[in-house]
């Protein structure tokens, strides 16, 4: 199997552990605030990081400098601006509007490439965003009102999201993935700790009750081990392979296997538009991946690179 089509079913691994821990995220934050949850939560995958990092990967070791270092921790600043945003936002606005809004980074994504990377996608990367991001609205925004602080803040989050894919790809195929991982990870858990600190109760932190409850335990466990040690692992191994766009359509898949999720787990009712939308966000990452010579009326135009 090619290493660009195993990469993007990586990636879309990735995205459906998302998709389907959303549910325990949500159960979980009710009780043990967002910036103490994921502080707990990134902290836990990078202590396993190092661990396999130092009884495994300990070669890796000799690539640490400083410009490495200061490499993943731009690409863990983005990751924490963007998950510290969104918390903010939802705080104000809706979730439905907080889902669509955070998806709109599948659109910034091929902008912000142009722009800072000198990357152009191809036209069916550009018609697959647009179909998508028709899907997330339909999927997504159940109730349209005015926008708000909230509606703001989210914008941010979608702006971190997708420089943080554009910064992942650029800088996984100069260092060693593990070590690249750790260092991300570890700063999201760093500035998550010291946000609950500021923004939080944190001594919510060191409730056993609070911890050692079903909902909380189950979910630190299973984001820590598998959404966020195991899934930044892939996304920085395998980014490199595909390009940031195909990454951001692949990423918008996420709501679907929330949604999916949320049939199944939470006895949830998807809306004939929003399976309309699932659909389209389908359709719209195929599409993305069909060569252009499939259709001749979309070839690609020389000033266009895949």
């Amino acid at each position: 199997m090619k290493k660009p089509i195993f990469a993007d079913i990586s990636l879309l691994f990735v995205t459906f552990i998302w998709g389907t821990t959303f549910v325990l995220v949500q159960n979980a934050i009710s009780m043990l605030e967002p910036f103490s949850f994921n502080g707990i939560r990134f902290l836990s995958a990078a202590i396993m990081l190092l661990f396999w990092l130092f009884l495994f990967e300990r070669k890796q070791l000799v690539f640490f400098n400083l410009k490495m270092l200061a490499s993943g921790v731009f690409i863990g600043f983005w990751l924490f601006l963007g998950y510290a945003t969104q918390t903010i936002g939802l705080l104000y606005t809706t979730t439905s509007k907080a889902g669509f809004i955070t998806g709109l980074s599948v659109v910034f994504v091929p902008l912000f490439s142009m722009f800072l990377l000198k990357q152009f996608p191809s036209r069916n990367a550009v018609i697959g965003v647009s179909i998508a991001t028709i899907g997330l609205f339909l999927l997504t925004m159940t109730d349209v009102t005015s926008l708000n602080i909230g509606d703001g803040f989210v914008f941010i989050c979608a702006i971190s999201f997708a420089l943080h894919i554009i910064f992942t790809g650029k800088f996984s195929s100069k260092y060693p993935t593990l070590l690249l991982t750790v260092i991300q990870i570890s700063t999201v858990a760093i500035l998550s700790i010291f946000s609950s600190f500021i923004f939080e109760d944190w001594r919510k932190s060191f409730n056993s009750e609070i911890l050692l409850s079903q909902d909380v335990l189950i979910a630190l466990i299973i984001t820590s081990m598998f959404a966020t040690a195991l899934a930044f692992l892939i996304q920085t191994n395998f980014q490199k392979y595909t390009t940031a766009t195909r990454v951001a359509l692949i990423f918008a898949m996420e709501p679907v296997f929330a949604a999916i999720a949320g049939y199944y787990l939470a006895a949830e009712r998807l809306s004939y538009s929003a399976l309309f939308g699932c659909l389209l966000i389908f359709a719209g990452m195929i599409f993305a991946e069909l060569p252009a010579n499939k259709f001749p009326l979309l070839k690609k135009n020389k000033s266009f690179q895949g």
